[in-house]
């Protein structure tokens, strides 16, 4: 009998949906405070998934969604290169 792998489901501060991990970004917040989108979904600090869309981040910025995830206030200019990553994301998708 094969074993069945337990998918890891994460919810989209965006949509709130669940969602396998995999198909998720993570936004991460790392140790010296700064937020960067970790695509890899590996790397140390407090992170929020979100759907790998533009929609999805827009409705967490508007819900604040992220802030709440992170339990701070996000800088715009934070929001403007995340969204400008995002977009990048989006593109090679």
């Amino acid at each position: 009998m094969a074993v069945k792998k337990k998918i890891p489901m994460r919810k989209c501060v965006g949509c709130g949906e669940m969602k396998p991990k995999k198909e998720l970004m993570r936004i991460l917040k790392t140790e010296n405070g700064e937020f960067v989108v970790d695509a890899a979904g590996k790397k140390n600090g407090r992170g929020a998934y979100l759907c790998r869309s533009l929609s999805c981040f827009q409705n967490a910025v508007k819900s604040r969604g992220l802030e709440r995830s992170f339990k701070q206030e996000i800088p715009q200019e934070v929001y403007d290169r995340l969204e400008k990553e995002m977009g990048e994301i989006e593109k090679e998708g």
